[in-house]
């Protein structure tokens, strides 16, 4: 889906941009609880910058309360778990569970769409374009795991919202119904507009200017605050992301966008590591703010970098021979056939002996946050969604191919019900697995916290 500013203008377009806090990318609410995680190991002395010695020891000082900050965050709601534990749905695939779901055509599939890993992407031209904008565990693979796996996720955001289970059986529906829609006739946008929480982050989107991501990404002042979003990089990665910024390629990505000067030059100006994400809490993360000096009358801007550590994928690739051997590289191949907005924004390489893809965050790239909502829009929300992620995958396919996936999955239906009966099942039986996953998960996790919380407490009067 492609958007032009002047389709979603309206009057209430001129107010001041409101700050939610519930969609804006890395910008949820987090408990109290997990704010004290975040920096609770790292002595205040150490807040001004590390002394250790190597990538390897600063990295292993900084996972272990990433991790903690990774399992609260998970125990906030069963559907919270599911977009962090994409681990167990390939134990379940694994288990030989998932048997009966059929192969698809191999293409580059997401291998982790779930509703928060879509939501709008700057595009070059100042359009946005809704689109797969997660692509960590990208992989030739089988579509069909991107169905069941969004499907879950939009039923465990049905079960989060108190609705009845017939509604999670009409979500399916339209799952496959918006997906095979993509197929059927790409041009027609009609199935997205229908839901209104896309239509609204999609015109927030519109809105936005760099200032708003600097007011939320940073603060006034141009440099990272330490804090419990950032922390320190060693000396010798902040070289080592320094050394990275000047290879031409990452100069060409910076200056293709935002009408900046193709001969401009990029200089560091501040970086940091990042606490940000939740299945990757753990990884590598650094955020650079990148100064971009313009020539002639063109004054100087700023632009933000996120440099993401990408590793070996949990889905299986049915393709091995066509997966990259640099995980950065495969992140940015996948992205490129799934999402070209975000694709052709990306690069691979490596930094700090961590392969990483980069991008350049815009103020229009935002994920879409689904807290709570009624069953009209949680069935629109459901055919919007999986139109966009059937679009990824009908880009990829041949016409030959294209008719044989839709055949199939068309001939699946049941009587009962106008969806395959694999893709139904699958998800009755992940949630299952899913809701007792997340009740251990939070008896193991954040119910010790919480109570060495209170006892904190009650001992301080």
């Amino acid at each position: 889906m492609q958007v032009h500013p002047a389709r979603h203008s309206s009057k209430q377009d001129s107010r001041p941009l409101r700050r939610t806090g519930t969609w804006h990318e890395g910008c949820t609410a987090v408990s109290r609880l997990e704010e004290t995680t975040a920096l609770e190991w790292l002595p205040a002395t150490e807040t001004q910058g590390y002394d250790h010695q190597s990538f390897g020891d600063a990295q292993r000082v900084r996972v272990a309360a990433l991790h903690r900050r990774r399992d609260l965050k998970m125990a906030r709601s069963a559907h919270a778990y599911v977009r962090g534990s994409t681990k167990s749905f390939y134990e379940w695939l694994e288990s030989g569970a998932g048997k009966h779901i059929p192969e698809g055509p191999t293409i580059w599939i997401c291998g982790d769409a779930h509703v928060g890993n879509l939501g709008p992407i700057a595009r070059c031209n100042r359009e946005v374009a809704v689109e797969l904008r997660d692509l960590d565990q990208t992989v030739p693979g089988n579509p069909a795991y991107d169905l069941v796996r969004l499907a879950l996720s939009l039923a465990m955001a049905a079960r989060s919202s108190d609705l009845p289970g017939v509604v999670t059986a009409r979500l399916v529906e339209e799952l496959i119904a918006g997906y095979l829609d993509a197929f059927a006739d790409p041009a027609d946008e009609s199935d997205i507009e229908e839901s209104a929480a896309v239509r609204f982050i999609v015109r927030e989107a519109l809105r936005r200017k760099w200032r708003h991501l600097h007011r939320e990404r940073i603060g006034k002042k141009p440099r990272f605050p330490v804090g419990t979003r950032f922390l320190p990089l060693e000396p010798a990665e902040r070289a080592e992301v320094e050394a990275f910024l000047s290879l031409e390629r990452v100069r060409q990505l910076v200056t293709s966008l935002d009408s900046r000067d193709d001969a401009a030059e990029i200089r560091l100006r501040d970086a940091a590591f990042w606490v940000k994400g939740c299945s990757s809490l753990g990884l590598w993360r650094c955020a650079a703010l990148v100064e971009v000096l313009g020539h002639g009358r063109r004054r100087a801007g700023y632009c933000l970098l996120d440099l993401k550590e990408a590793v070996a994928p949990l889905a299986p690739p049915v393709a091995p021979e066509l997966v990259p051997k640099h995980q950065g590289e495969r992140a940015v191949r996948g992205a490129r056939a799934l999402s070209p907005a975000l694709g052709q924004r990306m690069v691979s390489g490596t930094v700090a002996g961590h392969e990483v893809f980069v991008r350049e965050l815009m103020p229009q790239d935002l994920k879409l946050e689904l807290s709570m909502f009624d069953d009209v829009e949680a069935r629109a929300t459901a055919r919007a969604l999986a139109r966009i992620v059937g679009l990824g995958h009908a880009r990829q396919m041949d016409e030959s191919q294209s008719t044989a996936w839709r055949k199939l999955l068309q001939s699946s239906s049941t009587r009962s019900m106008d969806a395959p009966s694999w893709l139904w099942s699958s998800v009755v039986e992940l949630v299952g697995v899913h809701e007792r996953a997340y009740l251990e998960h939070c008896r193991r996790f954040a119910l010790g916290a919480e109570k060495a919380r209170e006892q904190e407490v009650a001992e301080n009067g």
